[in-house]
Formats: structure tokens, sequence, C-alpha cells
């Protein structure tokens, strides 16, 4: 396999894993010659790894407790570090200078500037305000905010007092909302008045105002007038009901030292939701140490970050990756915000964020890198991105033509870092390491700490071969639980049921020779014809390489006793689909994959609907197809796309 980046020795020497592996060496008295080595000990001593972890990581607690782990064969069950104290925020905020903490900027050019002594003032005021209202530990507190300065420092004194942040981004609808919310019954809401999207400006007081009618255990509406600050109009709660300025809540109280609530490692911090389009969400509860522990490993070994290092992901406060990115703060790094458009006004908008910055680190999702292909982006020509150091990649399969583009348009010294896990572990499984080389394609290697393998249908271990994706021993950011689950029994059922006592992630992957990885798509989206199981990625990367097309989704149609392949796509402007394009596509995948993969059916569509953050809906695409009710709508971006799939002439012969 084609290597596209190796570490130098420097690099390597300067790395915050190397570091670790001396700090393992020195005071566990393990010596690991490599990353392999070092994964494997990871997993075969855990309670070594994982205290080694929190000593080199710097975790603040009142109490670290004898026990790392207590049933750690158990899963569920297992218990790390049972009789810790700690705080979230606390961790977060251990800085305290002028230096900036954050960096924000909006579509639209506006910047704002928060230092690290700042961000803590700002914290401690509106801590002050929430225990003001008598919100104690185990409350939640649910935000509908772009991704601003003010929703850090929302979640932050949220964590500081130990109630449970939930949030989504402004431009999830009404029902949305409510199908989260509802369910987690908040006693406060922080709300932005509106926000800016591909260069509009949208308001969404009505829409608040219909949330806050409907949610009746709230007590409080913190509003936020993020439009109403650029734009300079006045500024205003929209009649909405028990609703203050945020501003004018918190400016009544003067900065102080922050009351750290010293909390079990598992008591809640998060209520993630999952974008599922069946039912209503699941409300995924995350564990203060899990979270904390997992970033900072995932920040200081996998992503190197440093102190003084600048990190961003693009994201909205609607998907996991944006309380991973709040935890770098946790490395003392600067933490970078962007929110809007990735394409407003151009495709070299987050590329300008990154040249103005001097980004260290820089998040983007595999449909954006893709996006900028097919737009001609070459900032490698036209950017000085010299700080750049790391890119990542998540949110679906980065193919291998993203990782070409990544090394010959953006920058050649670089560790692409291609990760995957998800909203269930609020983390990775299999990520980069700034030590090992980039191969074309793969993601580098099981992050470590996670038993990560893959298994056939029979749950035996394969190498070389796709199957699914399973961790077979526990980690810290497994989910404490499910809200209202009282009995576990939803939580097992989601990713205990096939294998006992294994995680079953869900995902259709292969592990190389190399131990790097490559993720074929959801397993419950994979396609079965004749009984042959092939992963949706391996089309689209073939479909996709076709200048003719923007865009593919592959799905199974129930069909004649079995299942057929129907393919997706959309065009570039202008074309329509004759013929000889269909010809071209199937010749195209049958040369690059196997005659099974080439589609019965080729249909274009104008669009194709995915989830907020980017994921291809190939699951609601088939409850169409099939004439089934796609019950959970809100968890689509753009879920009128949804009508190019019903009732096709195309698919009923």
């Amino acid at each position: 396999m084609t290597i596209l980046w190796q570490p130098d020795r420097k690099r390597i020497e300067r790395a915050n894993i190397t570091a670790f592996q001396r700090h393992v060496r020195d005071q566990v008295g393990v010596e690991t010659k490599d990353y392999a080595e070092l994964h494997a000990w990871s997993i075969r001593d855990r309670e070594a790894f994982w205290g080694a972890v929190w000593d080199f990581c710097g975790v603040i607690a009142s109490q670290r407790g004898d026990a790392v782990l207590t049933d750690g064969e158990k899963m569920p069950g297992a218990r790390f570090f049972p009789d810790a104290k700690l705080n979230y925020a606390q961790n977060l905020l251990r800085r305290r200078d002028d230096d900036d903490a954050i960096v924000f900027q909006c579509e639209n050019g506006w910047t704002s500037r928060l230092t690290y002594k700042e961000l803590y003032e700002e914290v401690s005021r509106l801590t002050q305000a929430l225990r003001s209202m008598r919100i104690r530990s185990g409350d939640r507190i649910a935000a509908l905010m772009p991704n601003i300065p003010d929703t850090v420092v929302g979640a932050l004194a949220s964590a500081s007092i130990g109630a449970i942040w939930s949030s989504c981004s402004p431009d999830f609808g009404t029902a949305g909302v409510l199908d989260r919310f509802r369910q987690i019954e908040p006693r406060v809401l922080i709300a932005c008045d509106g926000y800016f999207y591909n260069g509009r400006e949208i308001d969404i007081l009505d829409k608040l105002r219909a949330i806050v009618s409907e949610l009746p255990t709230l007590e409080r509406v913190l509003i936020v007038p993020f439009v109403r600050q650029i734009t300079g109009d006045t500024l205003t709660t929209g009649g909405i009901p028990r609703a203050r300025l945020v501003l004018d809540h918190i400016l009544r109280f003067e900065p102080r030292d922050i009351e750290f609530e010293q909390l079990p490692f598992a008591h809640p911090l998060y209520i993630m939701f999952s974008s599922g389009t069946t039912g209503l969400p699941k409300c995924i509860v995350h564990g203060a140490g899990g979270t904390l522990l997992q970033h900072l490993k995932e920040h200081k070994l996998h992503f190197d970050i440093r102190r003084d290092d600048r990190a961003f992901w693009y994201t909205t406060c609607g998907w996991m990756m944006w309380n991973w990115l709040i935890s770098t703060l946790a490395c003392e790094a600067r933490l970078l915000l962007y929110d809007g458009s990735p394409f407003y006004p151009d495709a070299n908008a987050l590329f300008d964020f990154a040249r103005d910055t001097r980004m260290t680190h820089m998040g983007l999702s595999a449909k954006f890198i893709q996006a900028c292909e097919k737009a001609g982006a070459k900032p490698i020509r036209s950017h000085d991105l010299g700080a750049l150091r790391v890119i990542g990649s998540t949110g679906s399969t980065l193919l291998p033509e993203g990782f070409d583009y990544v090394y010959g348009n953006i920058k050649t010294d670089v560790c692409l870092s291609s990760v995957s896990g998800g909203t269930d572990i609020i983390s990775c499984f299999v990520g980069g390491s700034p030590t090992l080389p980039v191969r074309r394609g793969q993601i580098q290697a099981k992050v470590l700490g996670m038993a990560v393998e893959v298994w056939n249908e029979s749950g035996q271990k394969v190498v070389g071969q796709q199957g699914e994706l399973v961790c077979t021993r526990a980690f810290p950011s497994m989910p404490v639980g499910f809200w209202n689950d009282s009995d576990g029994s939803r939580y097992r059922a989601a990713y205990f049921e096939r294998f006992p006592g294994v995680w079953l992630h869900g995902d259709f992957a292969e592990e190389t020779a190399e131990g790097g990885f490559y993720i074929y798509g959801r397993s419950d989206a994979t396609l079965n014809p004749g009984g042959v199981r092939i992963g949706t990625a391996e089309i689209y990367r073939q479909v996709e390489q076709l200048p003719e097309v923007v865009e593919s989704v592959a799905i199974s149609q129930e069909w004649d006793g079995d299942v057929r392949v129907v393919l997706f796509v959309v065009l570039r402007p202008g074309l329509t689909l004759n013929e000889r394009l269909t010809e071209l596509i199937k010749t195209r995948i049958r040369e690059g994959t196997t005659p099974r993969h080439v589609p019965a059916k080729i249909v274009q569509v104008p669009e194709i609907p995915r989830t907020r953050s980017g994921k291809i809906m190939e699951l609601a695409i088939r409850e169409v197809v099939h004439g089934r009710t796609v019950q959970n709508l809100e968890a689509i971006a753009n879920p009128d796309s949804l009508d190019h799939f019903r009732d096709l002439a195309e698919l009923k012969s």
C-alpha cells in the first residue's frame, strides 16, 4: 500500500506519544519499541495504561483513589477510577493568563476573542447565575446554539456545578429539538436569537417561542443575542416566556474563583443524541471522567496537541465533534471556532481561517474534502499553511482519492489522521498517530486502550477480510447509560445483544496487515445481493472519481425474492443521466470492484439526504423507496430531498 507521508526522526522524537512511551518506561517499568507494542500493552494491562494516561496528562482531581478498574471483564459493568472525585470544567479551565483561549470567526468575517483569564471569568459569572437559579448537580441544561464562544462558556458553567449539558444546533427544526429536549426535561435553556449561513441571516425567535411553549420543565430561558450583537440591532428576548438576555443575568455577578463540584468519575456530563431515522433519538449519557480521560488521550497522544497549539474542527453544536473539540482546552491549547457555511463565500473560507490563525490542527469532514476536490480548490498554491501539522477527517469514510487530494492540493508535509468512532463513545475506535506512516486510503491504527477487532458472521477475528467492527474490552468513555432506561435494557440491546460482553459498533470494516483500517459504511446499510455483503463505500469510491458525478448513494431494494443494488447519482449541473453515462458508471464499478458491485439500477436525483453532520442517510432512502415511513425526519438536514426517492418509475421494473 502506497505510503503518502512518513514522519521524520525529529518529529517522532518530539511527539507527545514518544514522551508518553518514556513516561511508561520510567514510571511503570514497561519498554515499548513501537506503536504496535504500546497498543498491545494498553490492552493487556488496562489498569497500568489508564493510570499512566491520568498521570501523563495531568488530570486535576481532588481524589484519584487507588483503584483504576474494577469488574474490568464486564461489558457493560466495568468501572474506571471508582473512587475518584473530579470536575471536567476545572480541567479545561486550568489556565488563567492573558493569551487567547478562544478565537472565533463567523462566515461573514466577524471575529471575537477570549483570553484564558476572560474565559474563566465568563464561566465564573454564568456559574454564579446558575447557582442563583438553584441549578444543582444532575439538573439538565439544554442549549440551542451556534458554534460560538458563548456556547463553550455555557457548557463549562454547566459542568462546573455538575449539571448535565445537552445541545442542538439552531438549524434544527422545532420537532427535532423537542424530540430531543422533551425527553431530558431541562430546567434551563440557553439559546441564540439567530445565526448566519451561506450569506443569510436566519432569525429563530419564532421557532424558539414554539419550543419553549412545549417544554413545561423550563424555569428560565437565557437568550444570547448573537445576530443582533453583530448587526447592531436592538437586543430583545422576543417576548418569550421566562426569558432574559444572558448578559442581563450574569453581569450582576463579579468574577471570582469557581467552586468546582468534585464529582464521581462516572458522573453524567453530557447527553448526546443518536441521529437514527426510526423512533425518537436515543439519549446517550456520557460521564465526566471517561470523556475527559479519553479526550486527553486522543488530543495529546494521537493528535499531538501541545500547549499553545491552535486546534480547529469544522462542526456544529449538534455533533459530538464539538464536545470533542472543546476538550482541547485541557491541553492548554487555543480553541479555534468557526460558524457558518464552509463554502461561503467560496471553497477557500476555512483555509483563509487556517492561514489567518496559524492553525496547527485542522479537522474536516470527508464530505468537505470531497467537495473541495470537486470544486477544484488548491490551497497548497494560494495559502500559507506552514503551521499546519495535522489534518483530521471523520463524519464518513475518507476515500483513497480524498487522501490524494489532501497531499496534492492542501499540504504535502502533514499527518492526515482519518478517524472513526462516534456519538456512542464520544471518541474514536480507530484513528491517527503522529509517529506512524499514512497509507493511501487507510486509517492508521487502533486507538490506544481500545481493544478493536473485526469479526466475521461467526464471531471470529479476521484480518484482510470485511466484517463487523467490535471492541472486546471495556474502556472509560463507554456511555454511563441511556436516559430513561432504568434497567439498562435499551443500552444492552443497542451494543451487546449480538455478541454478549462485546461492543458491536455497527460499522462494516477491515483490518489490514499493516494494522490500519478501512471503514466501508454502517453495517446496517451494507448491501447483500445474493447473500454477499458489500460495503457502500466501495461503490462510492469508484463512482465519485468520475468528473460527471458530484456524489452518490447506494441502497439495497427488495426485489423478486432477493435484493438488488440501486445507485442514485447527483450529476454536475446541466448533465443528464443517459445510456452512455450509465454504462460508463457500471464499467467503472465492475473494473474497480467486482461484477456483484454493479448496480441493477442507476437513477439520477438532484440531491441526497444527509444528517446535520454530513453523513449520507442510506437507511432513510431505503425506507422511502420501499414505501415505509421515516419517523425521525428531524435527523435529516434536508428532509425535502427524500421526495426525490418516492414512487420512482425506474424502480418498478
